[in-house]
């Protein structure tokens, strides 16, 4: 089982007044959370401000740059999706702006990992990221993705199995300072 784990951290942050990828050690943490969590390799689409947050990444880190990163974030996952690693049974995204979260987050989302599954952590019975992508699911996302909505069109209405981790984070993304 290869699990590729991808940190969306393309967008403006314009509630935040910067891109989050420039926020504080966000990048840098998001990136070690999901190789701690049992990601095999990690990959951070950057998009806004990209020659500066490449300098915060960790040495040896996997980037590509969402060219299209205003187009929403459904541009950063695919993006995401195509740099994963061919071998890649599934993929693990998270996004950049989650602080609260924790390798043991992504290690119980990333139990579930198969080429045929679709899961995501809950916070509460409320879905949140990471989102687990098995291989299988890839084209079908592709195809349904647009806008600021990244897979969300996909997996409604999909059966998604929700990994409980509201015990361990709250899983809110932060929009301000």
């Amino acid at each position: 089982m290869v699990l590729h784990g991808i940190v969306l951290a393309a967008g403006a942050g314009s509630r935040m007044g910067t891109p989050k990828a420039l926020v504080d050690d966000w990048l840098a943490r998001a990136v070690h959370l999901l190789a701690e969590g049992g990601c095999d390799r990690v990959t951070a689409v950057l998009g806004a401000r990209a020659d500066d947050a490449v300098a915060l990444l960790p040495p040896g880190t996997a980037y590509v740059v969402a060219d299209d990163w205003s187009a929403g974030m459904s541009a950063s996952l695919r993006t995401g999706l195509a740099a994963a690693d061919p071998r890649a049974d599934a993929a693990l995204v998270t996004l950049v702006d989650l602080p609260d979260l924790t390798p043991e987050v992504v290690a119980r989302v990333a139990a579930r990992a198969g080429a045929a599954v679709l899961a995501r952590a809950a916070y509460d019975g409320r879905p949140g990221h990471p989102v687990l992508l098995g291989r299988e699911h890839w084209p079908g996302v592709l195809a349904a993705t647009g806008g600021d909505s990244g897979a969300k069109g996909y997996l409604a209405g999909r059966d998604v199995v929700l990994v409980e981790c509201g015990d361990l984070a709250t899983g809110q993304d932060v929009d301000s300072r």
